[in-house]
């Protein structure tokens, strides 16, 4: 086998068809193109999370439609850049394990080899579902066997109260197919008429799978006005609280359209905002803050939870993001930043 110098040339090499996606905030395809020069240090990673990169890789062989998946945590230097000695040693263990054959059926000794490698890892459950649901609609393969009852539940057919039978599964299925329609209605359609109606026990997954998905502006507005409604209540309960974290996590792949953009806007200009939903915003809705005014007023509400760790922990986390890392230094140097704010980021630097 030639020298591999990448993650890239290795499925080259190997003849293996493979596609890539970032999971570690959302769920998201990296294209080859992208992921070439993310591995050449020609880009940073785009959605760090944590100092690593989290991706999942599913690749096959012609003859056999059947993806293999690998879950990598890579890690990435203070600039975002991709780590080369772990991602050298990675493909230096599953070369050593597999060589050119990265599909063959190992044997016990090959099989320690790879589960001895520090950079595979296991994801939440749920994303995990979300990730094969992803992969079977993008592979055009058949759906799992809870699919079909997911949407005779949302469809209203069976009771909004017999969602035992519901199966996370089919939740991931159904939102990886939420511009797609069923008989006469569209899926999207479907839930805009359900929402309303669906227990937390239905609606706190179904909110986790959206987060990977655009869909239509009616959604949009939908879950919009569930967000408000649920805003309203008081007192503002724990499981209230968590349902407010979710709906506000449905809307993150839409976190640019002018409507979610006023929605976050309008609360960033409330008098307080709780530290949950700031959490909330800068962990999947982080490209709603592509504007300097945006990001210095979420600043602001994180430094009013007078809770430094806090601030310290989400600062760093928001300044690894390529996408808004220039206007994060822009609010750092602001001249109209409060003394509290100044403040903070003088004790997150100390």
């Amino acid at each position: 086998m030639d020298t591999i110098d990448t993650i890239s040339q290795l499925f080259h090499s190997s003849n293996s068809q493979f596609r890539l996606y970032d999971i570690g905030r959302k769920i998201e395809k990296i294209s080859k193109e992208t992921f070439e020069k993310i591995e050449l240090n020609q880009l940073p990673y785009p959605s760090p999370s944590q100092g690593h990169a989290c991706i999942a890789i599913a690749f096959w062989q012609k003859q056999s439609p059947q993806p293999y998946l690998w879950l990598l945590k890579l890690p990435l230097d203070e600039r975002g850049l991709l780590n080369q000695g772990a991602r050298n040693h990675f493909i230096a263990i599953i070369v050593e394990a597999l060589g050119a054959d990265l599909t063959q059926n190992v044997n016990k000794k090959q099989e320690e080899l790879l589960k001895s490698n520090p950079y595979l890892f296991t994801p939440a459950q749920y994303k995990l579902a979300a990730l094969n649901s992803k992969l079977k609609f993008e592979l055009k393969q058949a759906p799992s066997e809870y699919l079909s009852p997911f949407v005779s539940y949302i469809s209203g057919d069976d009771g909004w109260d017999n969602w035992q039978s519901v199966g996370v599964q089919g939740i991931t299925d159904f939102a990886v197919r939420i511009n797609e329609a069923t008989s006469s209605k569209k899926h999207s359609e479907l839930l805009v008429s359900a929402l309303p109606y669906l227990p937390s026990e239905v609606l706190l997954p179904l909110c986790g799978a959206l987060e990977n998905e655009a869909f239509s502006v009616d959604l949009i507005t939908a879950l919009i006005s569930l967000f408000k409604e649920k805003c309203k209540l008081t007192p503002n309960t724990e499981s209230n609280m968590q349902l407010q974290q979710h709906l506000l996590r449905s809307l993150a792949s839409n976190c640019q359209h002018v409507h979610v953009q006023a929605l976050v806007s309008g609360l960033l200009q409330q008098q307080y905002v709780a530290s949950e939903l700031l959490i909330t915003l800068s962990g999947r809705c982080w490209l709603s803050f592509a504007h300097n005014e945006q990001l210095m007023a979420f600043f602001e509400h994180l430094v009013a939870a007078e809770d430094q760790p806090l601030f310290n922990s989400i600062f760093k986390d928001v300044v690894s993001i390529p996408a808004i890392r220039p206007i994060v230094f822009q609010c750092m140097r602001a001249p109209e930043r409060s003394p509290e704010l100044s403040k903070a980021i003088g004790q997150l630097f100390n």
